[in-house]
């Protein structure tokens, strides 16, 4: 008996959508990080790119536990001295609050080419209006999933 691997024409991606309002932001992460990598389906193949299209709504309204707001964000220009930094509260109430979530999901993949390939897949907006609804998404409540998955203020 042998394993059997997907063929390129035989995957297919689906589109969701996720609503982030009030969601932890690393069991969201975990969850849209499976499903770019096609890992809740049977047919899971390591080394093709199966998951799904994933959009991710309200991702300004995304809950941080403990004191993770205060936690500093680096990064370098490239010059000498050149060290910046920004919490991560700055960068959520700032001009792009979307970037948390992306790099939340970018460091659960694993690195390499395919991953870089994987993120393509994934769409994070700040508030509730995206382009894509003539794609039809489905709607995945990650509520719903598990009652650990929301804040409880």
């Amino acid at each position: 008996m042998k394993t059997y691997s997907l063929k390129a024409g035989e995957i297919d991606k689906k589109w969701i959508i996720i609503d982030a309002e009030g969601i932890v932001l690393g069991r969201l992460a975990s969850i849209i990080a499976m499903r770019l990598r096609g890992k809740h389906k049977a047919s899971f193949t390591p080394h093709m790119d199966m998951g799904d299209n994933v959009i991710v709504i309200n991702a300004d309204k995304v809950q941080l536990t403990g004191n993770k707001r205060a936690k500093p964000n680096y990064w370098h220009t490239g010059y000498p001295g050149g060290i910046k930094s920004r919490t991560t509260g700055q960068i959520l109430e700032g001009k792009f609050p979307e970037r948390v979530v992306m790099q939340a999901v970018k460091r659960m993949l694993p690195g390499g080419p395919l991953s870089r390939q994987q993120m393509t897949h994934l769409r994070v907006y700040a508030g509730t209006e995206h382009p894509h609804e003539a794609q039809q998404p489905e709607v995945l409540d990650v509520r719903a999933m598990n009652k650990k998955n929301t804040r409880s203020a």
